[in-house]
């Protein structure tokens, strides 16, 4: 299974680095777009940046929920520290 990265030129340059490879996108739509394309590739992980995960984040709990993929959703290089709740993300996925 492949790791790729979908988010800004920074946060895909990062990770190439390390030998992830990454689709850079300009917003949310792209990104989905992207998801969307591979998908069905022997892909297990899906790292996004924080800032174009956000406004797609109901789409992206919706795939979690259907396909046995991971999608994370990772700060980027100017994010502000959030708490995140995992419960009410889990309720999300389970539909309830």
């Amino acid at each position: 299974m492949k790791i790729i990265t979908i988010g800004n030129k920074i946060f895909v340059t990062v990770f190439q680095l390390a030998g992830i490879q990454g689709k850079m996108v300009e917003n949310s739509k792209q990104a989905l777009s992207e998801i969307n394309k591979v998908i069905n590739e022997k892909v297990g992980l899906i790292l996004m940046s924080d800032d174009v995960a956000k406004p797609i984040d109901d789409q992206l709990t919706k795939l979690r929920a259907k396909k046995s993929i991971l999608v994370f959703s990772l700060p980027h290089s100017n994010s502000q520290k959030e708490n995140v709740d995992y419960r009410v993300m889990l309720k999300k996925i389970l539909g309830v």
